[in-house]
């Protein structure tokens, strides 16, 4: 079973309080790189993994998709989806994503963002989205980028002169990182670049575009705290189609 840490309190309230949280997908500067990743939404049947408080959803059914669902493993956000979605349209359900069995070639679109590196065994996750998907539908997701996952002690290194580094170690050491972020003990799944793309070639998709995020210049204008976002990738945004 995957870690239910949304469900802690103190992480749920430490979340809350993200810009992204509080913004939805307009506080997300990864957005508009992972939108333009999208197809034309309209008509589509779309299936959000890993939903949390339903931005996307909102934003799918917006775009005029005909059927939108999101799961998500935590029954705390899944409340607050329900909480700020107006209509009954949308179907939320709350499911682990390391167990959920999906409906065969029931869908036009899977998106997910920020779920896939706390899955242990993404193989069959993504064997299960495969099938998921009718012919030549999509998959868009993003993770947390392996160079910034790879420490097992992530965080900035500053020299003398004020350079700030990310250390990176163990890259080639996949497997489980125990990080501290808004609670301790919140547990991920490290991959190499090579291992995520791979497994999803091995699984039967056809890769369409790979972007190891960083800021545009235009974000760097509005936002210059962003800055440090060019130091190191710290988001991969893949798209692929079944």
């Amino acid at each position: 079973m995957a870690q239910n840490i949304y469900d802690d309190p103190g992480f749920f309230h430490g979340y809350s309080q993200l810009r992204r949280s509080q913004e939805g997908l307009a506080g997300a500067p990864e957005w508009p790189a992972l939108r333009a990743m999208l197809p034309a939404l309209r008509g589509l049947r779309v299936l959000d993994l890993g939903c949390g408080y339903g931005w996307f959803c909102r934003w799918a059914q917006e775009q005029g998709a005909r059927q939108v669902q999101g799961i998500d493993v935590s029954a705390r956000m899944l409340e607050r989806a329900r909480q700020l979605t107006s209509t009954g349209d949308i179907v939320y359900t709350q499911a682990d994503l390391e167990t959920v069995e999906l409906p065969h070639a029931r869908f036009d679109l899977v998106y997910s963002s920020l779920a896939f590196h706390y899955i242990e065994d993404l193989p069959r996750l993504l064997a299960k989205v495969h099938g998921a998907l009718v012919p030549g539908a999509a998959l868009v997701f993003s993770i947390e980028h392996p160079i910034y996952m790879a420490p097992s002690h992530p965080g900035w290194r500053v020299d003398e002169r004020g350079q700030k580094t990310w250390p990176l170690h163990a890259y080639q050491v996949e497997g489980p990182r125990t990080t501290e972020w808004l609670a301790k003990g919140v547990l991920k799944y490290h991959r190499t670049l090579g291992t995520v793309l791979n497994a999803l070639i091995h699984t039967g998709f056809d890769l369409r575009h790979v972007d190891e995020w960083g800021p545009s210049a235009a974000q760097l204008a509005a936002q210059p705290e962003l800055a440090e976002e060019r130091e190191r990738p710290m988001m991969l945004l893949v798209s692929a189609r079944r």
